[in-house]
């Protein structure tokens, strides 16, 4: 019998804990998601997601109508377009964003491929080794990604040396709760692995 109450005591104990956790980093993630983005930054960094083929997802065709509107609105911006190949993807990532920003009219000279990435970590990382090819100094940046993404994105940034503003796209609703709980433990990883 105390075997089974010592037992009850430490999985609702280790429950309690998982809770706890998870409602911390909700809060944490959603603090940032509608976060004004500053106008006219020197560089827009859109983050990468899956493709199927070579169409973008829904979550990765709501970053990329996010930084058309912002674009078009901040014609002096450039956008770095981030994410490699993945094992069931026909081309990178980010040659599949640059044709649609072509298409939704943004400009090809306005646009920055990084096409080797695999992870948000390395999107940021060598989007962050471009801009500092052609910059002397750290130029401004907003980060486009989906609003559950937001925080741990910043969070990778910041320990680069970079200090984005950040652009929310909406979550298609029908990857919003698997979203948010992956993104639970992905943070976890940044906080742990991400350096």
């Amino acid at each position: 019998m105390k075997i089974n109450k010592m037992t009850f005591k430490i999985v609702g104990g280790l429950l309690l804990v998982g809770l706890l956790y998870i409602a911390t980093m909700h809060v944490m993630i959603k603090s940032v998601e509608d976060e004004m983005p500053m106008e006219n930054a020197q560089y827009l960094i859109v983050l990468g997601a899956r493709l199927y083929g070579d169409y973008p997802s829904p979550a990765l065709r709501e970053r990329l109508d996010t930084a058309v509107l912002y674009l078009k609105e901040n014609h002096n911006s450039k956008v770095i377009v981030t994410g490699g190949q993945g094992p069931d993807e026909l081309i990178p990532e980010a040659i599949a964003m640059k044709d649609y920003l072509v298409r939704h009219g943004i400009n090809q000279d306005r646009i920055i491929v990084e096409d080797k990435s695999t992870s948000t970590f390395e999107n940021l990382k060598l989007a962050k080794e471009i801009i500092l090819n052609i910059e002397d100094e750290v130029p401004s940046i907003v980060i486009v990604s989906n609003r559950f993404h937001l925080f741990r994105a910043r969070l990778i940034a910041r320990r680069m040396g970079l200090e984005p503003t950040l652009l929310g796209a909406e979550i298609p609703p029908t990857i919003v709760l698997s979203s948010y709980f992956r993104e639970y433990l992905a943070v976890t990883k940044s906080l742990i692995f991400d350096f």
